[in-house]
């Protein structure tokens, strides 16, 4: 598939700016590139392949001539503006979470079910790219599952400030020098000062009754995601979701239930074959993924993989990720590089 126009919505935000590196370092063929925000950036400039690009106000009437639109805007934005986009003939790749589990909406990570992201494109339907903290665990789930069919699973999240944005990020800053100075801080961003401290809830408690009673939008994202991506609809999922102090990268421990006994060494070996996986599990050694270590880098990084003590079936691990670049912006440019080269 030839793109010829590539246009960029949100261009100017946290993970705009990574989708911007990515399509130039990773040079996405395209014949021109356009980048749109709110009214607030347009008229900015950003140089990007050389040359200097205005940045343009997105608008209903923006998409005309766009073959290819990668869009990270919030929910709201992304509702009123990208069926536009589709009506214009683009093709519609989606960050936010708006349209995720809409039966119409193909969701998609490229190693796992890049069937569905050709589908979508053929049909005219949109893309959408997982939440963050989805992806990573997704990614390790799918090769283990392979090999030994998987039943049930247990995560607790460790996710940077970065996923709630540049303002996330600027409120650990301003949220840990109060608390090193002694000084007050009214958190805005999350719901307690972030310094020095965990907050058990990433999103809002929005479900009264039924499955998700008592659980965070957030931990039902992880839920529901990970059964469309796996096309496991009955999938077992049980998840606790936290912020934690740490500027970039998201940290899950995982526990899951198989079908039959996998062993460590096979699933070191199924998740090192896996693309886009990288095993660092040598923990005598301190051999593990940080997120110190991860920052930066487009894989999702595994260690402690260890037989789990409970269930003679289970199987435990740690795995990070960098959740603006594979939980994000990556994974959006590696399904217009899918397209692009098919």
């Amino acid at each position: 598939m030839k793109f010829g126009t590539v246009a960029v919505v949100g261009a100017t935000g946290a993970v705009g700016r990574i989708i911007r590196d990515q399509l130039e370092s990773r040079n996405f063929p395209a014949d021109r590139f356009r980048f749109l925000a709110t009214k607030r950036s347009a008229g900015s400039k950003i140089t990007f392949r050389g040359e200097e690009i205005t940045v343009e106000e997105v608008s209903p009437e923006a998409f005309a001539g766009c073959d290819l639109v990668i869009a990270s805007t919030p929910d709201e934005a992304s509702r009123d503006l990208l069926p536009h986009a589709l009506k214009a003939g683009a093709v519609v790749i989606d960050e936010s979470g708006y349209w995720r589990m809409n039966d119409e909406v193909a969701l998609v990570i490229p190693e796992i079910n890049p069937a569905a992201a050709y589908a979508a494109a053929a049909e005219g339907r949109m893309i959408a790219s997982p939440n963050c903290s989805t992806t990573q665990m997704v990614q390790c789930l799918k090769p283990l599952h392979d090999a030994a069919g998987l039943t049930r699973v247990i995560v607790s999240t460790y996710q940077a400030v970065s996923g709630a944005g540049l303002s996330g990020t600027a409120e650990l800053l301003e949220s840990t020098k109060a608390s090193m100075e002694n000084g007050s801080f009214v958190a805005s961003t999350f719901q307690r000062p972030i310094g020095f401290n965990l907050i058990p809830q990433i999103g809002s408690f929005k479900e009264q009754g039924g499955e998700g009673d008592g659980y965070t939008s957030e931990e039902m994202k992880m839920v529901r995601e990970t059964r469309k991506i796996l096309d496991l609809p009955g999938l077992l999922v049980n998840p606790t979701c936290v912020r934690v102090p740490v500027a970039d990268c998201h940290s899950e421990s995982i526990a899951c239930e198989f079908e039959r006994p996998l062993s460590v060494a096979e699933a070191r070996e199924a998740l090192a074959a896996f693309p886009g996986i990288a095993v660092m599990d040598d923990p005598v050694a301190g051999q593990y993924p940080t997120p110190l270590d991860c920052a930066g880098d487009d894989r999702t990084f595994v260690g402690r993989i260890r037989k789990d003590l409970s269930h003679p079936n289970g199987l435990s691990f740690w795995c990070v990720s960098d959740n603006l670049r594979k939980g994000a912006a990556t994974n959006a440019v590696q399904i217009a590089e899918l397209l692009a080269q098919n």
